[in-house]
């Protein structure tokens, strides 16, 4: 049981960075991997948006600079690491 635990928790994990990484890329809606940013978005953000209302994005220069999914991969990782 708690083997099924971590395998999912790394998936999910993967997934994070797959979504961080596809976020860098822009993709017509008609494209094939807009469909695995779609599915992503609906498995990531439903707990990236609770980390989002509390951690702010950082001012750097002209840009901002999302913290949330480093805080939710570390996350991940702690959670990994307690269970196994």
């Amino acid at each position: 049981m708690v083997d099924i635990l971590v395998v999912a928790l790394q998936v999910y994990l993967y997934a994070v960075i797959g979504w961080i990484i596809l976020s860098w890329i822009r993709v017509s809606p008609d494209h094939p991997v807009a469909r695995v940013s779609v599915f992503l978005d609906r498995i990531i953000y439903p707990v990236i948006l609770p980390l989002r209302r509390i951690i702010p994005p950082l001012r750097l220069g002209g840009g901002l600079l999302d913290l949330s999914p480093i805080v939710l991969l570390i996350g991940i990782q702690i959670l990994i690491s307690i269970i196994s």
